[in-house]
């Protein structure tokens, strides 16, 4: 464990914008924060910054009691600011000099992070010419300035183009093999992606946490649709590899696999059954479902 949060509320103007929240935060994971607008994300992610002061709870890294942790913290806010006269390398020079990063490694540093998010080139270059998705991308470079333990990202993609954001989500995945990553995103997609585990905040409160095929699997969703030129009926019932189903028609079923079963076995029992398959579908919107579910509870 890198990060436990215990009871962690905060309230503007007499308004709960999260109540009694309580997670842990696995080290080596990659977590999403989901949500609706409004659910308490940027609160929740904010407090664990420490940019904002819990009315009540407790936020504990591992092996940090009651110490300031910002020094493990690596923040990225929704929508980042920068002095637009600077140059990339002087911005981020003068923020590792705010982060105590030692003159000798600092330049070294800069450069390195500067080539991780492809802003080699635009080192030089002020910040005020740069597009929405350079500025996304220089943001993440200072967050990543310090070597934090924990990266916190506050809907990093939200504002990004198709590309933008494919290519940011790629940077995300290439992190998420050397540090902890928490975002937060109201794209249930983008969490797919790349996350090994979801929390879902409505109203401010915890409304759901696990993996995202648990989410599925606990909705009873059926992720998979099949659709046959013969009868299906009484075949499906005999497939051992099948955890559920349920009949659209005779010829059109929707299935769900345990974990270990791969989709190719379920074509190959239907083949060796003389059915010839003409649709198979994985139903990603089965997913959505799950999700509407738990923030309608």
């Amino acid at each position: 464990m890198l990060v436990k949060i215990n009871n962690l509320s905060k309230q503007f103007k007499g308004k709960k914008a999260v109540s009694n929240l309580s997670f842990t935060i696995q080290e080596g994971s990659c977590m999403a924060l989901l949500g609706p607008n409004g659910a308490g994300k940027t609160t929740t992610l904010q407090m664990l910054a420490r940019m904002l002061t819990p009315d009540s709870g407790s936020i504990q890294f591992n092996g940090y009691p009651n110490k300031d942790y910002r020094p493990l913290i690596g923040f990225l806010p929704q929508h980042p600011s920068f002095f637009n006269w600077m140059t990339a390398k002087e911005f981020l020079s003068f923020a590792g000099k705010l982060s105590s990063i030692p003159k000798s490694e600092l330049n070294g540093r800069v450069e390195e992070v500067l080539t991780f998010v492809s802003l080699e080139e635009a080192m030089t270059k002020k910040i005020g010419g740069f597009s929405g998705g350079m500025k996304q991308r220089l943001g993440l470079a200072q967050a990543l300035l310090h070597k934090p333990k924990l990266l916190i990202l506050d809907e990093p993609v939200s504002a990004l183009d198709p590309k933008g954001r494919r290519d940011f989500l790629q940077l995300i995945e290439v992190l998420k093999q050397n540090m902890t990553v928490l975002f937060s995103t109201h794209i249930l997609h983008d969490a797919e992606q790349i996350c090994d585990e979801v929390l879902i905040l409505q109203d401010g409160c915890l409304k759901w946490k696990g993996a995202l095929p648990s989410l599925r699997k606990e909705f009873d969703l059926l992720p998979i649709k099949v659709q046959t030129e013969e009868p299906m009926n009484g075949i499906i019932e005999q497939l051992e590899i099948i955890d559920a189903y349920e009949y659209i028609d005779l010829k059109t079923v929707k299935v769900r696999l345990p974990a270990h079963v791969h989709p190719n076995e379920l074509l190959q029992e239907l083949i060796n059954r003389n059915r010839a398959v003409t649709h198979f579908e994985m139903m990603h919107d089965s997913l959505e479902d799950a999700y509407m579910k738990v923030v309608r509870q």
